[in-house]
């Protein structure tokens, strides 16, 4: 005989448990993030770190050699690689395949269909990076975008893969009402995937910044005003990939009466969006190399 159902507080238990157990960061990429923090770090402190840990120099190489930068020579010393990407980029980049290679297996994913999702995940990161170039933000800053928006919805993972079934529902429930996947999951589970993704945040001790993207990038008017511009801009980014069916990580139906709040909020116009349409597609296949490198690292 079936047990009694679990409670929400019973489920909120569960998730909290399956997160803390996950994998901690590699000590190599913890410490590549804190040496990146220090205002007055440099392209050799950077390289002192990543010089002792060979996968992670094959990944910065492979990265700068890839067809998303198009360089026109081979790359193949570390300090020069670092100095051409940027401490940003290198950071980043750190800090993406160690979360993708932690989390985006193919046995994370019970409801949701893997491929789908990280198409979804890499539209939504691409379209924040245009977006934060046309709002002027500075070329080493647009990285930390497409970062967020890579990452935005990685508290839809233990969500799926803990209670495979009561997702399953949520995705139908969201698509039968034609309503937000957050309501659907709050009406079945008890929280939504923005919690799920802040214990996470909370585990690997990521950036402030990012703990609020996760948390809040279907109500950005929750972030604080330091980081709202970035939460703001991977929201709109990831209405308009639900809008248009650019992947999917579950959530066909975006609150449409929150476009107009958004574009408020970033300073932008739905034709700004509609207009990178073709290069967010190229960019798309260009940053494929994001999830090749995190997936022969996992």
């Amino acid at each position: 005989m079936p047990g009694a159902p679990l409670t929400n507080e019973q489920r909120f238990a569960l998730i909290q448990k399956y997160i803390e157990r996950m994998p901690s960061l590699s000590t190599t990429v913890t410490k590549v993030l804190e040496v990146c923090n220090r205002p007055s770090t440099s392209a050799n402190d950077l390289n002192r770190v990543i010089a002792l840990d060979p996968v992670l120099t094959g990944q910065v190489l492979k990265l700068i050699n890839s067809a998303y930068y198009s360089l026109p020579n081979q790359i193949s010393s570390l300090t020069r690689a670092i100095i051409m990407l940027g401490i940003n980029t290198v950071k980043n980049l750190a800090l993406s395949t160690a979360v993708l290679g932690s989390m985006g297996r193919q046995d994370s994913f019970r409801s949701l269909s893997m491929d789908a999702f990280w198409t979804h995940s890499l539209c939504v990161g691409v379209l924040a990076k245009a977006l934060a170039g046309l709002k002027g933000i500075p070329g080493m800053m647009q990285e930390e975008f497409f970062v967020a928006g890579l990452l935005h919805d990685l508290g839809k993972i233990p969500l799926n893969n803990c209670f495979a079934e009561e997702y399953r529902q949520a995705l139908e429930l969201s698509t039968i009402e034609q309503g937000s996947l957050p309501k659907a999951e709050e009406i079945l589970l008890g929280f939504d995937h923005g919690q799920a993704g802040k214990m996470i945040a909370d585990k690997w001790q990521l950036s402030q910044a990012l703990t609020e993207l996760l948390r809040f990038h279907h109500t950005p008017e929750n972030a604080s005003p330091n980081n709202r511009q970035l939460v703001s801009v991977v929201a709109l980014a990831n209405t308009y990939a639900n809008l248009f069916d650019v992947g999917s990580a579950g959530d066909r139906f975006p609150d449409m009466s929150r476009v107009d709040e958004l574009l408020l909020q970033v300073g932008l116009r739905w034709h700004d969006l509609s207009s990178l349409h073709t290069v967010v597609e190229q960019e798309i296949e260009k940053a494929q190399v994001f999830l090749q490198i995190a997936r022969e690292a996992a």
